[in-house]
């Protein structure tokens, strides 16, 4: 913490000593370091103070002033969310896929349930999952603030584990046995990466006909993802697509080994 009181009041003068020959670079530098500064110094991530900014500052019903209150925040507090950057790769795929049905594993205050839900088709469902109650809570109310009903998505506060078995019931009565999720997103635990994949299949939740899952890896390190990957390869049929944005890794499944013969 000495360092980083020492640096603070130093970098100002720095400009003032440089600016009249590189003035655009050391602005975009100073921003930039005092950024990364103050999320430094607030290290911990506090989803109510995320979640009173965003309410207080956005545009109520306008999903695209959520969206930009998030990162706004996120450019100077600690933040899980996945970032305007991630965001447009998880929408490009959503776009794709065009899913009816949607399964989020892990909300972080509902930025990436946001933007899933701003993607599904107007009869389309999300259903989210989120261990912490706060979180959920808190999370639930960004998505109203964003303008989405709660006929259009579902809120469980519980582990993954105790979830996944409980999903079936949620789908709708109309649904048919053979339909299930076309897209999974997966960013909570990565330690239940794999078993909560294979309670999806035991399950039989996710459609025959195509899932892509996409996994979030906030850890920086290939061994976090390993036992899921590993089970990709060796699975016939399974297609791994990976990208890498920043510092989180984004891994895109597209296993048709899931449709049932």
């Amino acid at each position: 913490m000495w360092l980083i009181a020492m640096s603070v009041p130093l970098l100002p003068v720095i400009t003032v000593m440089v600016s009249s020959r590189y003035r655009v670079k050391v602005s975009t530098l100073w921003r930039q370091a005092l950024a990364w500064t103050l999320r430094f110094v607030r290290r911990k991530v506090c989803v109510r103070s995320m979640h009173a900014f965003v309410f207080s500052n956005c545009t109520h019903g306008k999903v695209d002033s959520v969206l930009e209150t998030f990162d706004l925040y996120a450019e100077t507090h600690p933040s899980l969310c996945i970032g305007p950057e991630m965001g447009a790769a998880l929408a490009e795929v959503v776009r794709r896929v065009c899913p009816s049905r949607a399964l989020e594993l892990g909300m972080h205050c509902g930025y990436s349930s946001v933007r899933l839900l701003r993607l599904l088709p107007p009869a389309g469902r999300l259903i989210t999952v989120e261990l912490d109650p706060p979180t959920a809570e808190l999370g639930e109310e960004i998505i109203l603030v964003a303008g989405f009903k709660h006929s259009q998505f579902q809120v469980l506060t519980s582990s993954s584990a105790e979830a996944i078995p409980t999903l079936r019931s949620l789908l709708e009565p109309d649904q048919k046995p053979s339909r299930g999720f076309s897209l999974v997103l997966m960013d909570h635990d990565p330690q239940q990466y794999l078993p909560d994949l294979l309670a999806l299949e035991r399950e039989e939740l996710l459609c025959p006909f195509g899932c892509s899952i996409l996994l979030i890896n906030r850890k920086r390190r290939a061994e976090a993802l390993r036992g899921i990957l590993d089970y990709i390869r060796i699975t016939a049929d399974c297609c791994s697509i990976k990208t890498e944005l920043q510092a989180q890794r984004h891994h895109l499944m597209a296993p048709s080994a899931f449709q049932k013969n």
